[in-house]
């Protein structure tokens, strides 16, 4: 019985051991996920979905009669969801030195679609004031862009984190059943 237990606790030690060496987060030169920054993206997620939602509604309004009001209030309010966008990417930029690799990646592809949003969005707003004349055609091509961009964008956030949450989850699999980390 003394043989047993001296056995056990003689492998004990290699087991952790390897176990360690082999765990995902604990490999050398590999930036593990940076919670904050996943929270950050996880909020941009959010923010993004509500301004799809409301561009994909003022979209919506090429195909029926709506009132001005209504028009400037939805374009309004995608506005401020941009806006939101923007300073939650400010969040982002300014944690992006602690982020792992995908995190950075996802930081950095938000911005091209905000810069898009922006500039759609102020066209529309301009057609509505009055300001700059814009053929319907092109108001309507302005709702559909941004719609589209911020369809994509949401998309885009959502797969990032879909795949920062399988990363994680393949992480303990292979820790849980001991394979041997990638190189």
């Amino acid at each position: 019985m003394k043989r047993h237990r001296s056995t056990v606790w003689g492998t004990l030690p290699l087991l952790l051991g390897g176990f360690l060496i082999s765990s995902p987060v604990i490999r050398a030169g590999e930036v593990p996920d940076n919670e904050h920054v996943t929270k950050l993206l996880s909020e941009a997620k959010t923010q993004a979905f509500q301004l799809k939602e409301d561009a994909q509604t003022m979209e919506s309004f090429n195909r029926m009669t709506v009132s001005r009001e209504t028009q400037a209030a939805t374009i309004n309010q995608i506005k401020e969801h941009i806006n939101g966008l923007v300073r939650q990417s400010a969040k982002l930029q300014d944690a992006e030195n602690a982020a792992s690799p995908w995190q950075k990646q996802a930081i950095v592809r938000i911005l091209p679609f905000l810069d898009e949003l922006e500039g759609y969005t102020t066209a529309v707003i301009e057609h509505l004031n009055g300001e700059k004349t814009h053929t319907f055609a092109e108001y309507q091509d302005y709702l559909e862009a941004n719609a589209d961009y911020a369809t994509d964008l949401a998309t885009m956030i959502g797969n990032f984190i879909d795949y920062g949450k399988t990363k994680d989850r393949v992480a303990r699999l292979a820790a849980k059943l001991e394979i041997p980390a990638a190189k």
